[in-house]
Order: structure tokens, then sequence, then C-alpha cells
């Protein structure tokens, strides 16, 4: 009971059997699960009062976790649960965020070529020279590997455009093109796929900014597993893919810049990439293979785009192909830039008409993708991140190499028992792989590689130093990590 003499709003019982929660509430009621202190989950009891809510692994990367509970403006004392283990015990501290335990590896010589593949990011452009500036600049600046640009202004009356674009002809592997009369966004993006060649595509709006590593971590998500057909980035901004909060625009935290929050999300958004019937343009990766196998975007049903990716995206799932949330890329977005937040509605309306005709269950597989548990730990560990302290760049020094200021920095070594990681604290051993001795000195160089190529990717590594072996600086090559001797290629700039 309440002091006023109501009954309290939170659950009458509540019961951990070491992988589900079980709550009893009053029939239909609310309550807001936290996990170490950031909001996790909103639960609504069915008509018997019963909620329940699944962990199967560990949002923290840890065993146990602080468990608090909040409804009608009350919150329960914290109480501890750990996973695998049922009941519920005194709540402890709570632990900095750690690496997932259930990830999305690529495996770097299984899908070296997948790696190594050419990928033509497309722009179409329409109107708002500012914002195409911002994007182009941000990529000529950030990407690594295998890429080239193609920008396509669609007939653009702003006199201002040509004028932009005519400044960035000169850059190598950066192509313009022009539409002679205005075709629409979902035309314009298939010129710029045909454009492409054999290459793999990005399509990337043109109100849209990327950060450092933004290539490599899309291309990771899509060849992490064989049967992936797209790869889409999360963004302050971008409904069903905004981070950490669904439909919202989610300014991030006081004082840090869109590179802080990104670098974040790529160190502790972790790459349980979460499964969704969808993908979003305003930066999707899509393989050639799919479309090769399915065809292009359908610029006659969604002549202005606001539709066309999702139906491409459920014409893939219909051969057999899924989509992922790339959660360990940031990708800013300002949104409605070309045609403003109206006409923006009311094509997403039209769109939405042709959707529902064609794929009756869309809405609804969305909708259940959207809370699944991946997603859910997804949007968590945004959370914590940005309660967290501004993050630095990670480097890993190879053996003795010397460390540099400025950063977080890991050591790493063979040792006789297995590749052995220290942590920035200079004072534990965080990861020993292949730590059986008999096994290590039995592993093949490829073994070797493997396991380094995880580590790589589990501490979202951005620099290596030291005299790598070389079969560990092609890893870090396709991984596009630069080190002291194989830096990734930077695909565009300026003939002298």
């Amino acid at each position: 009971m309440t002091e006023t003499g109501a009954v309290s709003p939170l659950p009458q019982r509540v019961d951990w059997d070491g992988t589900q929660l079980h709550l009893v509430l009053a029939p239909h009621a609310q309550v807001d699960v936290c996990l170490d202190a950031q909001h996790y989950a909103r639960l609504r009891a069915d008509a018997q009062g019963q909620a329940r809510l699944a962990l199967p692994f560990s949002p923290s990367g840890h065993a146990r976790l602080n468990l608090q509970l909040r409804a009608g403006g009350i919150e329960s004392a914290a109480v501890s649960l750990r996973l695998g283990y049922p009941g519920l015990a005194r709540a402890g501290e709570t632990a900095a965020l750690a690496p997932l335990g259930s990830q999305d590896y690529v495996d770097v010589a299984a899908q070296a070529d997948g790696l190594a593949r050419e990928v033509a990011i497309v722009i179409p452009v329409y109107n708002a020279p500012a914002a195409v500036a911002a994007c182009l600049d941000s990529v000529l600046a950030h990407t690594r590997g295998a890429a080239r640009l193609i920008v396509i202004d669609d007939a653009s009356p702003d006199p201002a455009v040509a004028e932009l674009l005519a400044r960035y002809r000169d850059c190598r592997g950066l192509t313009v093109l022009g539409n002679e009369r205005n075709l629409g966004f979902t035309a314009t993006a298939n010129r710029g796929i045909a454009a492409a060649g054999s290459a793999d595509v990005v399509l990337l709006n043109a109100d849209t900014e990327v950060a450092p590593h933004w290539l490599s971590g899309l291309r990771r998500a899509a060849w992490a597993c064989a049967d992936t057909a797209s790869a889409t980035a999360v963004s302050d901004n971008a409904g069903a893919f905004s981070v950490p909060e669904l439909e919202q625009h989610n300014p991030f935290p006081q004082e840090w810049t869109f590179t802080d929050a990104a670098l974040a999300l790529r160190q502790q958004a972790g790459s349980a990439y979460p499964r969704l019937p969808t993908g979003n343009g305003f930066c999707l990766y899509l393989k050639r293979a799919v479309l090769d196998a399915i065809g292009v975007l359908d610029a006659q049903a969604f002549p202005q785009g606001y539709g066309e990716e999702n139906d491409w995206c459920q014409r893939a799932e219909a051969a057999g192909w899924h989509h992922v949330i790339a959660g360990d890329v940031l990708v800013r977005h300002a949104r409605s830039q070309s045609f403003g937040e109206q006409r923006r509605h009311t094509l997403g309306a039209a769109g939405m008409a042709v959707l529902r005709a064609r794929w009756p269950r869309y809405e609804a597989d969305v909708g259940a993708s959207l809370y699944s548990p991946r997603r859910r730990v997804l949007d968590w560990r945004v959370r914590c991140a940005y309660a967290g302290s501004r993050p630095q760049p990670r480097v890993l020094c190879w053996e003795e190499a010397a460390a540099p200021a400025g950063f977080a920095v890991y050591r790493c070594w063979r040792a006789p028992e297995g590749l052995a990681l220290l942590a920035p604290d200079g004072t534990q051993c965080i990861e020993q792989h292949l730590a059986d001795a008999t096994v290590a000195a039995a592993c093949s160089e490829a073994e070797w590689s493997a396991s380094f190529a995880r580590l790589l990717q589990k501490y979202a590594i951005d620099r290596v130093y030291g005299a790598l072996p070389s079969t560990f600086a092609r890893v870090a090559l396709l991984l596009a990590i630069d080190t002291d001797t194989v830096a990734a290629p930077r695909p565009f700039g300026r003939d002298a």
C-alpha cells in the first residue's frame, strides 16, 4: 500500500528463474524494468496480470545485473539477479559494460572476398546544398577500403547545388552525375546502382554525416552471416533505426560531438546485430548478389522513395535472405532536408499504403522485431554508453611496441598459451584465446589469425602499433584498421 492507501502499482510478485523474469501485476498494468540503473524494457501485464521478460544473454556482458522496477512514479529497491541461476539477491555495485558474450563476428578468412569487395556509395541529391556538403565531406574524410562515391543530382532547382558539386568533380574516386530532368529519388538511386557495376552498394541520404570506421562497420555487419542481404546503420534520427529511443530525435550527451557518440557506439553497442524485416535507405548496405537475384528498387510504385527500400527488403526476405541493424555504426541524420516535414509524411503515408497491400504482415513483423532481445540490448547499451564518460579511441600495441598518448591502450602478445590481451589499466589480462597450451601449440597460422580477428572486432580497436606477423597485418587490412606497416586505402583524394 502507498501512503494514501492506494494499491502500489509495483508488481505484487517478482520471480527470476535464471533466464526469465516473471512479474505479477494488476491486469493490464505497465511497469518499467531497469537494469543497472538504465531503462531496459516496458512491460504490460495480460488480463491475468502476468508479465514476462526473457534475458537469453546478459546485456552488460556480466553475469550479475541489478534490477529495479518503476511504475506510477514509484521505484522498487534494487535487487541482484544472476544469469543462469534462479532467485534474487542483494544488489551489488554496477560494473562497466563488457563485451557481449553473444555477438556476430565476421569470419575474416571465410569472408575475405566480401570484405575486400568494392563498395559504391550512392548519394542522390536534391537541393539542400549545405547538408550535401556536410555529407560529402564526412564521407571523403572517413571512408577507408575499396570504395567509390557516386553522387547524382536529380535536377535540383537550387543553382547552389550545381556550384557545390562542381567543386568535387576532380576528386579521385568520386563521380558526379546529373539527371536532365527530375526522376525522383528511387529512379535516381537505381541509376546509381546501375553505375556501380558489380560492386556492393551503400545507399546514403544526402542529409547524413558519417564518422570513422562507418563503412568497415557496415561491411562487417553485412558479411558476418552469409544469408544477410542488407545492413542498416543506426542514427540519432531515423525512425525505427533511432537509438536509444525509437521514433525520436536522440540528442547526443552534453558537450559530446557526433564523433564522440559514434565512437561510443562502436566501442559499447556490441555486434549482436538485431534482425528486422526491413532496412532503411538513409544508410543501407546492399549486397550485389541480392540485387542481381531480386532486382533493384521499384521506382514505379515508390517514385519519390518512402517505402522503396522496405519493399526491396521484403522481396529479399521472400527469397530467403534477411536484414540486420549494424548497431555499432552511428550515422547522423537531419531528415526532410529535401522535401520538408509535411511532404515527408504525405509520401510516407502513400508508400505505406502500397506496402500494406503487397505485404500484409509487414507492419506486424516489424513491430514484433523492434522489441527482440537483441534490439532491447542494443538500445540499453547505448543508454549506458551515453550515461558514461566521453570515449577515447582504442589502440592495440603488439608486444613491446611504444604506446601513443591520448588513447586507450590495449597490449597484445603471442604467448605459449595463446593470444593474450592486457586491459588499458595495465593490470589485468582480460582475454586469452586458445588458452590451452597443448591446443595452442597445434594451431595453424589461420587459427591464430582468426583469434586475432576476433580480438580486433570484440574490442573495437581503431589502430594497431608494432611489427605484426604478416597474416595478422592482412587481418587488420581486411577490417580496415590501420597498422604501422599497412594502412587501409583511402579511396578518395585530389590528383596533383
